[in-house]
């Protein structure tokens, strides 16, 4: 076998969880592999390529196959590499990869390109250079992992358990920027920006998706959310030129975060129309809206649409800046959410950070509001109390977050979280209950990246899951769930 202690550093790995039973490794015995990282390349370790770069996408595991395809984008040319598991006495005149000449790899290197998609089937998978510079490139991979996938962790746990840094790695690039776009709002006359990142609608969500050149995600089940989680959004479909939505004068909301008992993120949006013959003018407040209303002036459409909407700045406030604009795996979740705020480019860059779906694939999500003020304080985010009304609705669903086990990137400082529902799933949110993961013995803790997981360890008898209730008042926080790479 391998020695993966040569190649696992400066690696981004995708590992399926190991066993707590013999009948767990036999039923998780064929996983789906999904995920996308970004990896920097490193000396490669393998013998007779002195001076020349690789970055392992799938490690090699004895008997196991990994099979797929990969799409990948990297600042130069590079060469997809597949290995496949042979005898030294089978390699008869082929090229072959070994680290220490006792175990080795079949090695099929494909045409070099910048940015391709492959398929491939093989006992591992990376990107080469024969150049002796680093490369960064940025991966995706669809597949099955066959075999006894419960070797994968088992070969490395003890590495992850030392080393928080190969864990990193391990869970492919812990947090990235999200560079999102900035509308312009108006409060009481006074000027607001926000952020538009989920909509319950999905012919909604593509409107404004495509007005403002990023994706807005279905969130169907925010329709269900109760009307005191909500506050209003008033829309303008003609009127005053200016830097709505639609081209015309600027959002009117009924809160900001100042007014910390009515503010929520979430905004039932009602559109307004100046009727024909009326001459229109800018409103600055709720109270001028409907008093053009209560005068026949506009109609209201209201559109039954509940978007995410998060305040980035509002009179007198915004979100906390981090001190430093520097994103990197091992940063903290505290000291706040941003690392810019441009009003020239009408952009903010928010720290995206990784997890795992219900099935594992690799999510990124932003944090923007939390019902706790402990907890919004400590990670810089807007208190938002209002949003505790959705605990007991669909609008809400579980986040599991790990408060002991093996050490990571992970809000607690373990391993990173693990969602109940992720973007396509009807039952995805934004909105999530907060739960916690713990081991009864932390010495033998694995990872873990799916629901199923989770199920199969407390079945198990090896972990306890309960809800999080920081200063015992229900716990929701704001997550929305983004692709940082479009």
């Amino acid at each position: 076998m391998v020695v993966l202690g040569v190649i696992v550093a400066g690696t981004a790995v995708a590992v399926v969880s190991s066993s707590a039973s013999d009948q767990f490794a036999i039923a998780g015995s064929v996983k789906k592999v999904h995920f996308t990282q970004t990896v920097e390349s490193a000396p490669s370790p393998g013998i007779g390529q002195d001076d020349h770069q690789m970055a392992l996408i799938l490690l090699p595991n004895e008997g196991t196959i990994y099979d797929g395809s990969l799409t990948y984008t990297s600042d130069t040319a590079v060469q997809p590499m597949i290995l496949h598991e042979i005898d030294q006495s089978d390699s008869k005149g082929q090229p072959v990869w070994t680290v220490d000449e006792v175990t080795y790899y079949a090695l099929t290197l494909l045409e070099p390109s910048a940015a391709d998609t492959v398929e491939f089937t093989g006992a591992a998978l990376g990107l080469y250079s024969s150049s002796s510079e680093k490369f960064v490139a940025t991966s995706s991979v669809d597949g099955w992992i066959r075999g006894d996938t419960s070797k994968i962790v088992s070969m490395n746990i003890t590495t992850v358990q030392e080393t928080s840094f190969v864990q990193q790695q391990m869970m492919a690039r812990t947090n990235v920027p999200a560079i999102i776009p900035l509308h312009t709002g108006i409060y009481e006359g006074e000027r607001l920006l926000y952020i538009i990142t989920d909509g319950s609608d999905q012919s909604y969500a593509d409107s404004l998706s495509e007005i403002q050149e990023w994706r807005v995600e279905l969130a169907s089940s925010l329709k269900d959310a109760p009307e005191k989680a909500l506050q209003t959004m008033y829309i303008f479909t003609n009127g005053v030129d200016g830097d709505g939505i639609h081209g015309f004068q600027s959002e009117v909301f009924s809160s900001t975060p100042a007014q910390e008992s009515e503010y929520s993120a979430l905004n039932s949006v009602i559109e307004v129309e100046w009727k024909n013959g009326q001459r229109p003018s800018v409103l600055e407040s709720v109270e001028d809206v409907e008093k053009v209303h209560e005068g026949g002036r506009v109609t209201f459409t209201e559109t039954d649409v509940v978007v995410n909407s998060p305040q980035i700045v509002w009179p007198d406030g915004q979100m906390v800046v981090r001190a430093s604009p520097d994103i990197t795996n091992d940063m903290s979740y505290g000291g706040g959410q941003i690392t810019e705020i441009d009003e020239d480019s009408m952009t903010v860059t928010f720290v995206a950070h990784r997890a795992w779906g219900p099935d594992g694939r690799t999510v990124y999500y932003i944090i923007t509001d939390a019902t706790a003020q402990g907890p919004a304080g400590t990670m810089g985010v807007t208190h938002s109390p209002v949003l505790a009304e959705l605990v007991n609705y669909p609008a809400s669903v579980d986040l599991f977050q790990f408060n002991n086990g093996v050490k990571g990137p992970g809000a607690l400082g373990f391993q990173s979280s693990i969602s109940d529902a992720a973007l396509g799933y009807d039952s995805y949110t934004p909105m999530w209950r907060i739960h916690t993961v713990e081991w009864h013995d932390a010495e033998s803790a694995t990872i873990m990246q799916t629901v199923a997981d989770i199920d199969a360890f407390k079945e198990a008898d090896v972990v306890t899951t309960s809800i999080a209730r920081p200063t015992n008042s229900d716990y929701i926080v704001n997550c929305p769930f983004i692709d940082p790479f479009q």
